[in-house]
């Protein structure tokens, strides 16, 4: 059976916004037709809907498995501080967690969400991902400070990585302040160009703090957890420009969070010709750091920007409309039709999942939004978000 639901506006994001659109879409949820008002076929029962209808979001970065820590950890502690409070708090028992991630997850496709780029240290989260209506792309993390045991921290992100969807999952290095020189050589070596990377990018001025100076809050960190840092110099220059030429340049690098990125690091990343996408996580920025990335700056570059709800512990909901929200309230200049294709179709290409996600297209399965109470195409507080597909 092939349904029609029309919207004051849709906004395809692969073409122009169609005023009094209509889409037909089947049983599978695969886009039959889009049409605007003068095409619709003859004899069809269209279902209207007050508002603009989207293709699902995607989330390019989460961490499902740190759902059960939702309200545990004090808002803008800085990120040391918050790494150290999430090391301390994350053990719980199986079924909180389980529990915890199942809610997360339903909580994330009723929000909209229809494909997740997530973050994992264990499988704990396969059995949640194997049942969910979720596309996952799964990020096993590589954290490598100790140059002996690199090997097996890659065989270990490996066996992890097992447990899920082979097509969509890759290891990757955590952050570059979890990481040596000789770690990314390693790594560099051990994936394949169909590998996507994600890693913590600049979330903290700490971290170019560290690198540029070899000083700040990551050493009274290092040294609360035990790590011998003695080896480590200072590089002279921000954290990005330091580990950037480490990394491979045939596959795609997803920098999430960038809060502390400079007109000089993305002057860097474009000389350094490799595949970067950006992924802002505006809600987390500000419970952790309480500040924002230069998005305005930011915008203004060629690389493509994505957005993710990063995780329970470093933030209240999993909903792109509320870091949407967050952006156009901090940011209003900023173009609501460009904010939307960050969201949706910007995210699937991150997660190589374009061909099927992240724009209103015949043949695809983005599933379908609607976004209620658009005043003016604004993203005023107003806004609701109901998933329609």
């Amino acid at each position: 059976m092939v349904n029609y639901y029309s919207a004051d506006i849709v906004m395809t994001v692969s073409s122009a916004p169609i005023r009094q659109g209509v889409v037909a879409v089947n049983g599978e949820g695969v886009i039959e037709g889009v049409y605007d008002s003068h095409s619709i076929p003859d004899g069809v029962t269209v279902k209207k809907l007050a508002g603009v209808l989207i293709p699902g979001f995607v989330n390019t970065h989460c961490h499902l498995e740190l759902s059960h820590m939702l309200g545990k950890i004090p808002q803008h502690t800085g990120l040391p501080i918050f790494l150290s409070n999430v090391i301390k708090d994350r053990n719980s028992t199986e079924k909180n967690i389980l529990s915890a991630m199942k809610k997360a997850d339903e909580m994330m496709f009723k929000n909209g969400i229809q494909a997740v780029g997530d973050h994992v240290n264990s499988a704990i989260s396969a059995s949640i991902k194997e049942k969910s209506k979720i596309i996952y792309h799964t990020f096993v993390e590589v954290i490598g400070i100790n140059n002996a045991e690199l090997q097996a921290k890659i065989d270990h992100a490996r066996d992890i990585e097992f447990h899920f969807d082979a097509d969509h999952s890759s290891i990757t290095p955590h952050a570059p302040y979890s990481s040596t020189k000789m770690m990314f050589k390693a790594f560099k070596k051990a994936i394949a160009e169909d590998n996507i990377i994600s890693i913590h990018n600049q979330e903290s001025d700490e971290e170019n703090k560290l690198f540029r100076y070899r000083m700040g809050d990551f050493l009274t960190f290092y040294a609360d957890q035990g790590i011998d840092m003695s080896g480590f110099k200072a590089q002279a220059r921000n954290s990005l420009q330091s580990y950037l030429p480490y990394l491979p340049a045939s596959n795609k690098i997803i920098l999430v969070h960038n809060t502390y990125m400079s007109l000089k690091d993305l002057d860097f990343i474009n000389r350094m010709n490799k595949k970067v996408i950006l992924c802002l996580c505006p809600k987390a920025n500000l419970y952790i750091e309480n500040t924002l990335p230069k998005i305005p700056i930011i915008e203004q570059d060629n690389l493509d920007i994505t957005i993710g709800t990063d995780s329970l512990a470093s933030n209240d909901t999993l909903d792109m409309l509320e870091e949407l929200k967050t952006i156009h309230a901090h940011y209003p200049d900023v173009d609501l039709n460009k904010s939307i294709r960050w969201a949706t179709l910007n995210g699937a290409k991150a997660l190589g999942l374009d061909a099927d996600l992240g724009s209103i297209e015949v043949g695809k399965t983005p599933g379908l939004v609607l976004l209620k109470n658009m005043n003016q195409l604004r993203f005023t507080k107003n806004v609701q978000v109901e998933r329609i597909v």
